[in-house]
């Protein structure tokens, strides 16, 4: 296919998105099945065009004055991957599978600049009525931060210390261009490459067959660091999902000790039996919902991990179609979720034992807000400071720009250029 028919293709996927009420991966898979003719070149490249018009829908909108997906497609081939409209104009002309040439008047539309007058949270591609979260949260950084969360995600790869090293992989991965994350000893990155290019796929390399490194974006690395799981730790991990964290607890804790891997979703945790099998991890037990209470562990866990449901409003560039679903009775579910995770979760505490909350979300209602009820309802409990724990983990290392007076932390996409994510520890009185 050549640009033409996959700006036509974009177009008619997003259409679908909007039309249908469809995930934007389940459209473009479902596309991809109805099209065999287009090649995997092809099928990146109109996914890359979705992606980036639901990433900067609200901006581009508000430039163009438009809000069709039509124009959205354009608007991301012309100004967002800088191919500039003679070269739009020569695409749409001349090759008879792209969409209809510019009218003169939709020309007008595509000759303004970039300006101040756009909205804040526009500028920001925000939902409006989400922005006076990002504003308590942020500040004058608000925009910033929301652009941020607009931009493509790395892929970032864990080291598995149980088989591999960091330095081992940079060498066996330099042919895709991996190089060593900022903070997490244990991390490695691919760069977001720009326009209709494809990332490399990382699971057909023969470490990640082996089970030397894993999938997991930087701030999911540095949270589970922060937990401070150590070898021969009694541990349960009540959230566990598809086990990247519990992956890396046991890493962290060398195969000693033992893990509990438990989430109330069957479906989330299935995927953790293969994972563990193939990164030679010995010292995990996962408990079966279905099957199985945790009575047993009640009071003598030394740790108690709980990566919280939550909006994923801090995963935004992997996941950029979910800004534009989540409602506000979304949100209020999650805080409900969240506090029934919190109020269960601390029954496994010891005395002394630590309780870790995370979410991939950075509004204050999930995060700070979530604390601070805990902390009246439950006074047992007491704060540790998570910005303490990343000196302790990270010596030497730039403290986050976000920490509050508590100690809890949030990693952004603008300030520390991972994903966000929100770390707060909590520890039962002895």
């Amino acid at each position: 296919m050549k640009d033409g028919g996959r700006l036509a293709a974009a177009i008619e996927v997003l259409d679908e998105i909007e039309n249908r009420h469809r995930p934007a991966q389940v459209a473009l898979k479902d596309w991809g099945n109805q099209h065999r003719f287009a090649g995997s070149g092809d099928r990146t490249a109109i996914g890359n065009l979705v992606f980036d018009v639901l990433r900067h829908k609200a901006s581009l909108s508000a430039r163009l004055r438009s809000t069709t997906n039509r124009h959205l497609v354009l608007g991301v081939y012309a100004l967002v991957w800088g191919k500039g409209m003679e070269q739009l104009d020569t695409v749409l002309e001349t090759d008879r599978h792209a969409p209809e040439p510019l009218s003169d008047q939709e020309k007008g539309l595509f000759s303004g600049q970039a300006t101040s007058n756009i909205a804040a949270h526009a500028a920001a591609d925000v939902p409006e009525w989400l922005w006076p979260s990002f504003v308590t949260c942020f500040g004058d950084k608000a925009v910033a931060e929301g652009k941020a969360l607009a931009t493509r995600a790395p892929v970032d790869l864990r080291a598995n210390l149980l088989k591999s090293n960091r330095e081992k992989l940079l060498d066996k991965l330099s042919h895709v261009d991996a190089a060593a994350c900022d903070v997490a000893e244990t991390g490695l990155r691919i760069v977001p490459k720009p326009g209709a290019l494809r990332m490399p796929h990382v699971q057909a390399e023969e470490g990640y067959r082996k089970g030397w490194f894993e999938l997991q974006d930087e701030a999911s690395q540095i949270v589970a660091a922060l937990s401070g799981a150590k070898p021969g730790a009694q541990v349960l991990d009540f959230c566990a999902g598809g086990g990247g964290k519990t992956l890396a607890m046991a890493g962290a804790m060398q195969n000693k000790g033992q893990i509990y891997a438990f989430d109330a979703d069957r479906l989330r945790l299935a995927p953790i039996h293969e994972r563990l099998q193939r990164a030679g991890v010995r010292n995990v037990q996962v408990r079966d919902p279905a099957a199985t209470n945790l009575t047993d562990l009640e009071g003598s866990m030394d740790l108690v991990f709980t990566d919280a449901p939550c909006t994923g409003t801090g995963v935004w560039r992997r996941r950029p179609d979910s800004k534009w679903r989540l409602t506000e009775k979304a949100v209020q579910d999650r805080i409900e979720d969240q506090r029934s995770v919190l109020g269960r979760a601390a029954q496994y505490v010891k005395p002394g034992g630590r309780l870790v909350y995370v979410t991939c979300s950075v509004l204050p209602e999930e995060n700070t807000d979530q604390i601070d009820w805990f902390l009246r309802q439950q006074p047992e409990f007491q704060s540790v400071s998570a910005a303490e724990a990343w000196t302790a983990a990270y010596p030497g290392k730039k403290a986050p720009t976000y920490i509050n007076d508590r100690g809890d932390i949030l990693l952004t996409p603008g300030s520390t250029d991972t994903d966000g994510f929100f770390c707060a520890l909590l520890e039962r009185r002895a």
